[in-house]
């Protein structure tokens, strides 16, 4: 915190770098994963499921108003979490408690998914 109050122009670009620099990638991995409105609306439809009062075509209109904008306040929450832990002065940086946090948690996802595939193959 004494840092910020010596120099807070540095705070606040280093700030409003992290916060856009995430809301600009988690935009952009919406796309690349597969979560863009128009994967969603193909989802949807192959599930035969629909919005109510949206057409097929328009329902990806409908969902670009929303997953894009939903994308991009996630990422800013996520930097700001970030942005907080490295002035808060956390054991480490904000990122790398994040990553640690995430690379632990998809383990355990697939840990998960393992024993889950293991107890299929013992039933039959």
């Amino acid at each position: 915190m004494y840092d910020i109050q010596r120099d807070p122009i540095h705070a606040i670009i280093y700030t409003s770098f992290v916060l856009c620099s995430c809301a600009f990638f988690s935009r952009i991995w919406i796309d690349v994963s597969g979560s863009s409105a128009k994967d969603v609306a193909k989802q949807l439809i192959d599930q035969e499921l629909v919005i109510e009062g949206q057409r097929e075509e328009s329902m990806v209109k409908y969902l670009n108003r929303y997953i894009p904008t939903a994308a991009a306040f996630g990422g800013i929450c996520i930097g700001a979490l970030s942005v907080f832990a490295d002035f808060m002065g956390a054991i480490g940086s904000g990122t790398g408690i994040l990553l640690a946090v995430n690379i632990i948690y998809s383990y355990f996802e697939q840990i998960v998914k393992e024993k889950e595939k293991g107890a299929e193959q013992f039933i039959f």
